[in-house]
């Protein structure tokens, strides 16, 4: 747009020649002329076919001195086109013919002149100000793109601390499941085995509704102490750690795993998938000819997504030294 107004500009300035000369046929080709080249200025985007066209115009101007008058449109042309080599050559071919046309007014030839000086003004004008309009849309998407990697790498860190204080919760439970086993655990069962004894021995009458009590009392704490524990150690499993121990035991055939899912799946949930991918890599080992597993395991915002597939197109006999074992968690 900024083009097409300075082109103007330039044009109504080149119309004010009709003051020293007649508005002719060979005026209104000019001025056809010019629109043209104008027009294929900004259709043209090769430089050297432009510079063809740019000749067509300097030659017919040696037979038309109107097209004098639009020389300054071949300028801005020449210039937005940075073929410097071409206006200069422009140039001494407009003075050439002009002081040998017969001698033009010398306001006419100020007045081309100042056309020429305002057509190359308003070109450099206009290239820097779309080189800097280029800098700024560059600079922009550069910070753009910067705020969206600092954006990304935000979220990548925030997730990557979700999932270490996760990860540090599911070993300080498997720490605190341990610590009650091995040791409550431990003291409440020599407890009950010296209440068990002592009501053996026991022959007082009055003293045996007391220790029945206490080996209630002390069972009762028994079963409390393994239901927390039970329950710590189920909260600790982590389906995707567990998932991978079981692809790393499977060697029959190599395994593409996909997990895309969050971190705190309901207990049921995933020893269900545990389940099932044990025995999904059994049967592979038993009764496929497969080169190829895929297991994807995908979390959707109302259900679950769990596939495993394998390439085997066959049922095959199993060798006796092909068993699948697994060290992972299980139900």
């Amino acid at each position: 747009m900024r083009n097409l107004l300075n082109l103007s500009a330039v044009i109504l300035l080149c119309m004010l020649s009709l003051f020293f000369t007649q508005l002719d046929i060979q005026f209104m080709l000019a001025l056809l002329c010019a629109v043209i080249l104008c027009c294929l200025c900004f259709l043209l985007e090769n430089r050297i076919a432009f510079s063809m066209v740019a000749l067509c115009f300097f030659a017919v101007s040696v037979f038309i001195p109107a097209f004098l008058f639009f020389y300054p449109v071949s300028a801005y042309c020449l210039f937005s086109k940075r073929l410097y080599g071409l206006l200069a050559a422009g140039g001494g071919l407009f003075c050439f013919l002009s002081l040998t046309a017969g001698h033009p007014p010398f306001l006419l030839f100020l007045l081309e002149a100042l056309g020429f000086f305002f057509a190359i003004l308003l070109a450099w004008e206009t290239g820097e100000g779309q080189a800097l309009r280029e800098l700024l849309k560059n600079t922009q998407d550069d910070s753009a793109e910067r705020d969206l990697l600092l954006t990304e790498k935000n979220r990548s860190l925030l997730e990557n601390q979700d999932y270490e204080i996760y990860t540090a919760t599911l070993k300080e439970r498997n720490r605190i499941a341990r610590e009650i086993h091995d040791n409550v655990g431990h003291l409440l069962s020599r407890s009950i085995l010296l209440t068990g004894a002592a009501k053996t021995v026991n022959k007082s009458e009055a003293l045996s509704p007391t220790l029945d009590s206490l080996d209630a009392t002390l069972n009762s704490a028994m079963d409390s102490i393994r239901k927390s524990v039970h329950d710590l150690r189920d909260e600790a499993v982590n389906l995707d750690d567990t998932v991978r121990s079981l692809i790393k035991d499977f060697t029959f055939c190599p395994v593409s795993y996909l997990y895309d899912a969050r971190h705190n799946i309901p207990k049921d949930i995933k020893y269900s998938f545990i389940s099932i991918i044990k025995e999904a890599l059994s049967n592979i080992i038993r009764h496929s000819d497969a080169t190829q597993v895929t297991i994807t395991l995908r979390e959707h915002p109302a259900m679950y997504q769990f596939c495993v597939e394998d390439n085997g197109m066959k049922i095959r006999e199993r060798r006796p030294d092909q068993t699948f074992r697994s060290s992972g968690g299980g139900m």
